[in-house]
């Protein structure tokens, strides 16, 4: 038996030995198809295609990880690229970059950035926005782009306020981006999408140089996406797309399952494979899910099936209320913790973050580590952006909004008005923020002292921009020094600087890492473009041994022994807004279906009959899901519930429940963190410092902190017996010939560990640590 193909079913070849032509994987959950994917790139590789011929594309860093590695143990330094959609683009635009208007070191924005731009564009113009916030207005113009349409195609729609509104904003957001040579996430596939349509010569090279493309979860992708995937498939329609419509999830943020329903009328010649063994789940998980979302109309038919055990009957609980819910859950998962299982076995799943709070009390009841999956959070948190919009300066000092964030961080006596006149200045003159700084003496109505404090500002820009081509380390290292930020934390004697302070630490630490991964300096844009493509579940850490609480959209991708979904309730799950909305609600029960088929060996669907959510009490219904599914196999139990509310004998009692005037009301613009397009980055920034943290995060004395490399094994040491590892940043050391200076800076690892210190007679002086006299000073 070939070994490429040994440990595959008869569906999983076909798939794997297609080489020439279009070709749909139509792949049920748990069918295996990442290992489809990477098993036919191998092939392809082997059939005599050149790596830089393939091109994979998937959704998540996570995914296209686990790919890379995959495809490099069969194929070792074949070194094919595959790629996230959005890494793919960035990488395309800074290639092309003059072909829509930018510099190829331009800027990625957050989606904080981005509404702070947006913000500034609404001010500037003096815009009315009436009662829309501007995340609101955000989420238009990013529906708008998802369409393809641009600033000057967008027209506002007759009898849409909104629509007028965006009409405005819309250009004057575009037009501020592009002078700050910067993007949004949305960009990154609009601007490849439009140049791949608009340029013949570009789409046909792209076409040459990819020749076979795969694609992974094709059904999440949207129209910019499909217009990509399109253009470079003309002259060689070797288009692999491997998804399932029963889990396309994400139309909230402009994925079309229209996409992937209709690729059979793009590609006429198209070879389709069903993948229809499930792997993952037991027999009786995969009877609820299957019989739950044949229900739906668009969808592409499947037979669902496995060679599993039969496993324990899926459980369905009627709580008394959350706090009984919470109980319930954490009960069970001690139990099972106490029976031998491990907390990492066991994953909640919510409809929305909001629900999460009292969940995370049970498990702190019983004292059960776990950990909560909200995306960019680490990124998201001040101190930590501070930092990196020095560093997005350094590499784009065009980059306005950067400037804005650290021309008076930390407080420089630079004030709003101040700042408020050089805007106007670069605006007037067509220059950067940045530019108008060093050239402050022009500007209009700034006194001497301002016109000090910003020529100073400039200077140590542009100072700190000749460290461009230096580790990472030592560039974040030399920001936190030249700009007193670290000092400022170190002095302070408030819990949440200390937690900063720790913040800013593992900062340093992700630094070293990534310097270790990329020797040599000059990484970064690298760097940067890591930060700002975080994707909700790269914090998920597999081996960490947690309970892993997270909201059904983010749990997608994944699999767990042991699962709870909670709130399976009318308003929740289904979500408030679908109610009257065909293909919203069919999208719901897609997503109760991912939820379900996360599952491996144990599910619990549950519900309570009250719930206090956003200040108010309120009886609930249970969801209409749970009538879809195969209730008689079901083992329905009852916990703390009145008697008037234990689980009917007859379930259809319950749909005379489902009306409008029992449903639970949730509030549409705040339901899901995923639906604020990351428009909660904001909060969270607020809400990581006041809820619950698990013990690891505390903030610990910078003296006592020690570097995951010094963990990881023996360093060398100095004749004295000292450690490189044993020098942090901001440390006091001594110098025999030179006396007392600070660490401003470190690079390097093991013996070419290097410090950059700074002395009060002799300046600043670099150090190899290995065979350097330094000492840390005697406190």
């Amino acid at each position: 038996m070939d070994p490429l193909f040994a440990n595959l079913n008869t569906a999983q070849c076909e798939a794997v030995r297609h080489v020439e032509g279009p070709m749909l994987v139509l792949a049920g959950p748990g069918s295996g198809k990442t290992r489809v994917v990477t098993h036919r790139i191998a092939h392809l590789l082997r059939e005599g295609v050149s790596p830089r011929e393939i091109l994979a594309l998937t959704f998540t860093n996570k995914a296209s990880e686990e790919m890379k590695l995959r495809v490099d143990a069969m194929s070792p330094g074949s070194r094919v690229w595959v790629s996230t959609f959005h890494r793919f683009g960035a990488r395309l635009l800074r290639e092309y970059a003059g072909f829509v208007g930018l510099t190829p070191n331009f800027t990625i924005y957050d989606t904080d950035d981005s509404r702070q731009t947006l913000k500034r564009v609404i001010e500037a113009g003096k815009i009315r926005t009436a009662h829309y916030s501007p995340d609101r207005i955000a989420s238009a113009i990013s529906a708008a782009k998802n369409q393809l349409i641009t600033a000057e195609r967008y027209e506002s729609r007759t009898g849409s306020p909104l629509s007028q509104i965006v009409a405005e904003v819309y250009p004057a957001y575009q037009a501020r981006l592009l002078a700050s040579s910067a993007v949004d996430f949305d960009d990154l596939l609009l601007h490849v999408a439009n140049m791949l349509y608009q340029n013949n010569d570009v789409r046909a090279e792209l076409d040459e140089r990819y020749r076979f493309i795969l694609v992974d979860e094709y059904q999440d992708t949207n129209r910019a996406q499909y217009v990509m995937l399109r253009a470079m498939s003309v002259d060689h329609p070797n288009l692999a797309a491997t998804g399932d419509p029963d889990q396309s999830i994400y139309g909230w943020r402009g994925a079309d399952i229209k996409n992937i329903l209709q690729f059979e009328s793009d590609f006429p010649q198209v070879k389709v494979v069903r993948l229809e063994q499930n792997y993952r789940s037991s027999k009786a998980v995969l009877r609820v899910a299957d019989q739950l979302i044949r229900l739906n109309m668009r969808r592409k038919a499947k037979s669902l099936y496995t060679d599993n055990a039969e496993g324990d009957p899926v459980k369905l609980v009627q709580y008394g209320n959350q706090d009984d819910e919470a109980r319930g859950v954490a009960d069970q998962i001690a139990a099972g913790i106490a029976a031998g299982r491990r907390p990492r076995d066991f994953a909640v799943f919510y409809r929305v973050n909001a629900l999460s709070r009292v969940l995370e009390r049970g498990l702190r009841e019983h004292g059960i580590p776990y950990q909560m999956i909200r995306g960019q959070e680490f990124y998201q948190r001040k101190e930590i952006k501070d930092v990196l919009a020095y560093c997005q300066l350094i590499n784009n000092p065009r980059d306005d909004q950067a400037a804005l964030r650290t021309i008076n961080t930390p407080v420089r006596g630079i004030g709003r008005k101040t700042i408020d006149r050089l805007g106007e200045f670069a605006y007037v003159n067509g220059i950067s923020l940045l530019e108008a700084c060093r050239e402050a003496v022009q500007v209009e109505g700034l006194n001497a002292r301002a016109i000090k404090s910003v020529t100073q500002y400039a200077a140590l820009i542009d100072r700190l921009s000749l460290l461009a081509g230096a580790a990472l380390e030592e560039i974040l290292g030399t920001i936190l020094t030249e700009t007193k930020y670290r000092e400022g934390l170190q002095d302070s004697e408030s819990e949440e600087d200390l937690n900063r302070l720790a913040n800013i630490e593992e900062l340093l630490t992700d630094a070293r890492q990534f310097d270790e991964a990329h020797p040599g300096g000059g990484h970064l844009e690298e760097y940067l473009e890591n930060a700002w493509l975080v994707n909700e579940t790269d914090s998920w850490e597999a081996e960490s041994d947690k309970v892993t609480m997270m909201t059904l959209h983010a749990a997608k991708g994944l699999e767990f022994p042991v699962v709870f979904v909670v709130a399976v309730e009318q308003g929740l799950l289904p979500h408030e807004r679908s109610i009257n909305d065909d293909e919203q609600l069919e999208e719901e029960r897609r997503l109760a279906f991912v939820g379900i088929t996360r599952a491996k060996e144990q599910l619990q669907l549950s519900y309570a009959v009250h719930r206090d959510f956003r200040g108010q009490r309120r009886r609930t219904v249970p969801s209409p899901f749970l009538l879809e599914m195969p209730r008689e196999e079901m083992e329905l139990v009852s916990i703390g519930t009145p008697g008037s509310w234990d689980v009917p004998t007859d379930w259809e009692d319950v749909h005379d429940l489902h009306d409008d005037s029992h449903h639970f009301e949730v509030d549409s613009d705040a339901a899901d963190d995923s639906f604020e397009f990351g428009a909660n980055a904001d909060r969270n920034d607020e809400a990581g410092s006041s809820s619950p943290q698990p013990a690891s995060v505390k903030a610990i004395p910078a003296a006592q902190i020690t570097t995951a490399a010094r963990l990881a094994g023996a360093a060398p040491v100095q004749p004295s017996g000292i450690a490189p590892d044993a020098f942090i940043q901001g440390m006091t050391v001594m110098h025999p010939e030179h006396g007392p200076g600070k660490i401003v800076a470190l690079s390097g690892s093991g013996a070419n560990r290097r410090a950059t210190v700074k002395f009060a007679t002799a300046g600043e002086r670099r150090f190899i640590l290995a065979h350097s006299p330094l000492r840390p000073a005697r406190r």
